[in-house]
């Protein structure tokens, strides 16, 4: 390649620092960040190790820094995943013939898979202020309460603790509505004797946290405490699993195990974790036959879960640290049932 484009937001800033939600940044023999007037003074009090250019559409900055020399032709790459098709059709326009313009997947995401000193110690405070909040917010749960009120409740202590906001939209799933693993929060108020899934992260310094933990409201049945032992166990084993060396999917056969001989193998619909970090889903993905082997720095989750129709759904997800000796778990909310 004679030159690479980028313009996913959370590569831009990975690369060179730039926040803004609008840009890209072309890295050739020299990096330049290209953007509009809206940036210009963010822009250049952020970027580091780039110039920075100014126009009124980047696309057309870019092409005339492209504009090649004599009869050549450019090979440029483009993040295939993040470049939608209108903007690659407009840097068609913009730059002409000369340019060739080649789709590349993963340059970006393959280095940030491993995190340095500085954002293990940004991830390890967004995960310790996601586990203070959930405390905070379990003790308040009553029947009565609104799914939209607990999570209207989460997303406010968070950004009053210094976060940026949600690393997703909050989920709170209570009673049957637990078995959906990604359910949005509604107007259905809590209940009494039910399953409560409360699945919330927090962007911190723009690295996220992911944690998961269910309660019942009132006391349990013996049914719900051998399933919630079962998943607790399941995420135990995953956890223990962790070290430099494993693959993705021998991490992933720990927790399904576990579940498999409890008999409720069939109610886990999902994989095991996924990576973390500046998004709240990265590489590596913890599933089935995944082959990649987890390498010191990485930061994933850990959240095996189970999910009954009609009943609820039971799910306990932690963020892990692969270490050089084996793992550290960053978050640290209590495990165990919580009856309330």
């Amino acid at each position: 390649m004679d030159a690479f484009l980028v313009v996913h937001p959370p590569n831009l800033y990975y690369l060179c620092g730039f926040s803004g939600s609008s840009g890209a940044l072309l890295v050739g023999r020299r990096a330049t960040l290209l953007t509009d007037g809206r940036y210009t003074i963010q822009a250049r009090q952020e970027v580091r190790a780039a110039r920075v250019k100014i126009g009124p559409r980047w696309q057309e900055s870019l092409a005339a820094l492209l504009r090649p020399k004599g009869r050549g032709k450019l090979r440029v790459g483009v993040e295939a995943a993040h470049l939608s098709v209108s903007q690659l059709a407009a840097l068609r326009r913009a730059a002409g013939r000369r340019i060739r313009w080649a789709a590349l997947e993963g340059q970006v995401e393959a280095l940030r898979r491993a995190k340095d000193a500085e954002e293990v110690r940004r991830m390890r405070a967004a995960a310790a202020l996601a586990s203070r909040i959930v405390g905070e917010v379990v003790r308040r749960l009553h029947p009565g309460m609104l799914e939209t009120e607990v999570a209207a409740e989460i997303e406010y202590r968070m950004r009053r603790a210094g976060a940026s906001g949600p690393a997703f939209e909050t989920i709170v799933a209570s009673g049957a509505r637990a078995a959906l693993p990604h359910a949005r929060a509604t107007g259905k108020p809590l209940r009494k004797n039910e399953l409560v899934v409360l699945d919330l992260g927090a962007i911190l310094r723009h690295y996220s946290s992911d944690l998961t933990r269910t309660v019942y409201l009132g006391r349990a049945p013996s049914r719900i405490r051998t399933w919630y032992a079962a998943v607790l166990e399941a995420q135990q084993a995953a956890r223990e699993a962790i070290q430099p060396g494993i693959t993705a999917g021998e991490v992933d056969a720990a927790a399904r195990g576990v579940l498999r001989r409890a008999g409720l193998a069939r109610y886990f619909v999902h994989s095991t974790g996924h990576g973390l970090g500046l998004e709240v889903h990265e590489e590596p993905r913890l599933a089935r036959s995944r082959s990649e082997r987890l390498e010191a720095g990485m930061v994933v989750t850990v959240e095996p879960g189970i999910y009954v129709q009609g009943i609820g759904g039971i799910r306990i997800e932690d963020d892990v640290l692969v270490t050089e000796r084996g793992s550290e778990t960053l978050t640290t909310a209590p495990r165990e049932l919580l009856e309330i």
